[in-house]
């Protein structure tokens, strides 16, 4: 069965001022789409075709005769997450266990806050930021081009996606102003939580 872009969760203007409508719609509504056109080109008629993206991932990402098929399955399985990860009206700081377990491993929300944004901004080139779990501890950590934890051993708790399409359009080259309002006012922490409570 092919696979299909998946709505965003929210209205195409829902996150403005923070990210715009424009941006969204060539974010979701063009590469994100392009991603999942390409994988479907690429998986039919083959044995990996009918299996997950999570399948699919895990299967291509050591196999270099397979690297297109393994970036775009990452792309596509990053973009939703990434977009899941996002709420209109988000940011704010996190509760309950979640907000007591960034206190253990950050010593704060503001120290993970500028551990997110230095991973994010010292990604060079294309790829995105991460709040992972990784051996029962949350960890910040970032990852070039499709490249996503799951393939590390890794639970995604979050990301961050630093390709310049994610922000070009609204932020121009000034990505961290985009990873600060990304943290400050589009974060859905209740995601974090549901993926952290799903994790143990």
């Amino acid at each position: 069965m092919a696979f299909e872009l998946p709505p965003l969760p929210y209205p195409k203007d829902g996150l403005e001022p923070h990210m715009s409508a424009k941006t969204l719609e060539f974010h979701h509504g063009k590469h994100h789409k392009a991603y999942v056109d390409t994988l479907n080109k690429l998986v039919q008629d083959t044995p990996l075709a009918g299996q997950s993206l999570e399948q699919i991932i895990k299967a291509t990402a050591k196999d270099e005769s397979k690297t297109p098929i393994f970036n775009n399955a990452g792309q596509v399985w990053n973009h939703t997450f990434f977009w899941n990860g996002m709420k209109p009206r988000g940011g704010g700081a996190p509760s309950g266990d979640l907000a007591k377990r960034i206190d253990q491993a950050f010593g704060g929300l503001d120290k993970f806050k500028e551990q997110f944004k230095q991973a994010a901004t010292t990604q060079f080139g294309s790829g995105w930021a991460w709040l992972v779990l990784d051996g029962g501890t949350l960890k910040v950590t970032k990852t070039a081009n499709a490249m996503n934890p799951l393939v590390q051993g890794g639970t995604p708790l979050l990301t961050c996606d630093v390709w310049e399409h994610a922000y070009y359009l609204d932020f121009q080259n000034r990505r961290p102003d985009f990873v600060q309002t990304f943290l400050d006012h589009l974060v859905s922490w209740d995601f974090v939580a549901k993926n952290l409570s799903g994790a143990h």
